[in-house]
């Protein structure tokens, strides 16, 4: 399977981790040799219940057997997505009422940019600086790292850069202004928060000169960081959510979510102003609503936070210089990216799944499913000490 896997598979890089797969369940996966391992990154948080969480499960099996794929996105009425809408909608502010689903995260970016140029009429979008919001072209438009962004130019034009946290930035933001594009927490740059009222302040400037507020809510949604959506925490709304990943469990979907009058915008002028054959699949949609049911009728968010406080009182050690981020969204920051590097390699030979974060080589990714045990949490923190000693005695 490796060799085919090399041969006939693109990569997405040239030293892939190349575990061969057996199965998943809950916090482990399992490899082809039989060797499991304790899974901290959730498929890049995407599997928000663990691996074949049974109500996900049970819920895919039903609806395959009912019906896959009827009609394109839009035209029948299908229960599952229907259901999945209302009850984002139940669960959100009254001004996010209409969810348009897709196929994955970069997808939803793509319709919420287009979107905020309907509704404007205007052409200027911004973003921030180390932002990552996928990477097809109107994302990596707005993607905050050139690097990765040169050898594909031209991309989209008028689109332009601040910096995340920058007060003076927000004077940007002006009636030429279309949207302005925020990751509600920086992923890839390495776990940001937004500090000093930010946000706040970028929705007041949004007010004042009309622009839309576009939150990426892609990785820390669905309860990961002691909220079901993070903008949660800071007190304002956007005007447009964007969702993927954990939203699935373990499925790929991407939602953008607005007011019905500005969702609208879509229906005509033209008509198909977005459209997808697959948004909104209905075996998908219903592992998705499964995924927020069980979120929104336990108290998984609740412990998310305690799980925090966990893990930061296990990763206290000379090496690990802070702990980023929020709830189950967490980066251990080491001195260098080759340390990073050689602990989470090291720590994938020991059973552990660790993984990097895209540009900022220093962080070492936890983020578990929030389905994770506290006995599962000690184990992988143990593992973790136990290599960043034999690393620090080198």
């Amino acid at each position: 399977m490796k060799d085919d896997f090399y041969k006939y598979q693109a990569q997405t890089t040239p030293h892939p981790l190349a575990l061969e797969i057996s199965h998943a369940v809950g916090s482990y996966i399992y490899d082809t040799s039989g060797k499991k391992h304790l899974d901290f990154v959730a498929g890049v948080s995407a599997c928000t219940l663990g691996h074949c969480h049974p109500r996900v499960v049970s819920a895919i099996k039903e609806q395959a057997e009912k019906y896959l794929h009827v009609m394109v996105y839009g035209e029948y009425i299908q229960n599952q997505p229907v259901a999945l809408a209302k009850l984002l909608a139940d669960n959100l502010p009254k001004s996010l009422d209409t969810t348009y689903l897709v196929n994955s995260g970069t997808e939803a970016i793509e319709g919420a940019l287009k979107l905020a140029r309907r509704a404007t009429g205007r052409t200027q979008i911004l973003y921030a600086n180390n932002a990552y919001h996928g990477n097809t072209m109107g994302s990596m438009s707005v993607m905050g790292f050139e690097e990765r962004k040169n050898a594909f130019k031209p991309l989209v034009p008028d689109c332009f850069a601040i910096n995340f946290n920058s007060e003076a930035a927000i004077q940007k933001i002006t009636e030429k202004t279309a949207a302005i594009i925020l990751e509600t927490i920086q992923g890839g740059a390495g776990f940001i928060e937004p500090k000093n009222d930010f946000l706040k302040k970028v929705r007041q400037q949004c007010d004042k000169t009309g622009t839309l507020l576009i939150l990426d809510e892609i990785q820390p949604g669905f309860g990961r960081t002691g909220k079901l959506f993070a903008f949660q925490h800071f007190g304002i709304t956007p005007d447009i959510l964007v969702m993927g990943k954990g939203m699935g469990g373990g499925l790929p979907i991407g939602a953008f979510t607005a007011s019905r009058a500005v969702m609208a915008l879509l229906q005509d002028n033209p008509k198909l102003g977005h459209i997808t054959t697959f948004g909104g699949n209905p075996v998908i949609a219903a592992a998705a609503l499964a995924t927020l049911q069980e979120i929104t009728e336990t108290d998984l968010i609740a412990q998310t936070l305690q799980k925090e406080k966990l893990f930061r009182k296990l990763l206290k050690h000379p090496m690990i210089k802070e702990v980023r981020g929020r709830g189950l969204m967490l980066a251990a920051m080491v001195e260098t990216a080759d340390i990073a590097s050689e602990v989470i390699l090291a720590c994938k030979d020991r059973g552990l799944v660790l993984f990097w974060l895209l540009f900022e080589g220093r962080a070492i990714r936890i983020t578990p499913p929030l389905t994770i045990s506290i006995d599962e949490i000690e184990e992988g923190c143990k593992i973790l000490t136990e290599v960043l000693n034999a690393v620090k005695q080198q």
